[in-house]
């Protein structure tokens, strides 16, 4: 009798502890998801100016985009991701562009400094999407969110999106190392991010320059049979001991 009272007891401590942790981690999320601001701790983050670049940062959310700025993001998605998409894009697209313009989006705005002469397009590269908004032109955007994986609270990045004609500048690897920040300043537990396989350059960008690892939620760790029929990994970088637990150390195969 007296083991049944201890069971119960313990059963109840334990949920407890659930609950409290949960309503923790909820705080956490609500928290860094009501800023107003994001870049306002990073005040050297809001320029770039180097590597023939001259831009500056500013934020956004995703239900108070202008018609102009959700016109000009959804059209460079188009022309940076319907190669490595391929026929899976028109599915894609539709959900991204509800993705876009939900309340969780924020969003970091890569925006042209005055009397800047655009730079001109290598060989091969693709036609960006016209600017047709007042104000200074943006030639990339960063839409990320604060969610819940795997009972931790994470920075999630949905897009990082530059103009053809700024990539290659180091501009991408910045704009990360700010994610990074932002994620720690607001207590995340690390930073995740999904990858089209076929995307072989942002998949050696993420893994070789900004050292994220093969989640132990991508498909190719939870099973590698049907990790191989998909076309994606979801990558991350874990920022405490907690984290690497739950997202990275169960991954199968990875470094």
């Amino acid at each position: 009798m007296e083991t049944e009272k201890t069971q119960k007891k313990q059963k109840g401590t334990k949920r407890k502890e659930v609950l409290e942790k949960k309503k923790a981690i909820d705080e956490i999320i609500k928290a860094a998801s009501t800023a107003k601001d994001h870049l306002a701790c990073f005040p050297p983050f809001r320029v770039y100016d180097r590597n023939g670049l001259s831009v500056y940062l500013e934020s956004g959310r995703g239900e108070r985009l202008l018609p102009p700025v959700k016109h000009y993001i959804q059209n460079l998605l188009k022309v940076n991701m319907e190669g490595p998409y391929g026929l899976e894009w028109p599915v894609e697209e539709k959900i991204k562009r509800r993705e876009m313009v939900a309340p969780e989006a924020r969003y970091i705005f890569v925006h042209e400094k005055p009397g800047k002469r655009p730079i001109t397009l290598r060989d091969g590269e693709k036609e960006a999407p016209i600017w047709n908004g007042d104000g200074d032109p943006i030639v990339g955007f960063v839409h990320y969110r604060f969610v819940v994986e795997e009972e931790m609270p994470v920075l999630y990045v949905f897009e990082l999106q530059l103009e053809p004609s700024i990539q290659g500048r180091s501009l991408g690897k910045f704009l990360m190392q700010l994610i990074e920040l932002i994620a720690r300043k607001n207590q995340m537990g690390a930073v995740m991010l999904t990858v089209q396989k076929s995307n072989l350059s942002a998949m050696n960008f993420y893994r070789n320059k900004m050292r994220f690892s093969i989640s132990s939620t991508s498909p190719s760790s939870v099973d590698p049979l049907m990790g191989a029929e998909k076309s994606y990994e979801i990558l991350c970088k874990t920022f405490d001991e907690e984290a690497k637990a739950k997202l990275e150390e169960s991954c199968v195969g990875d470094e």
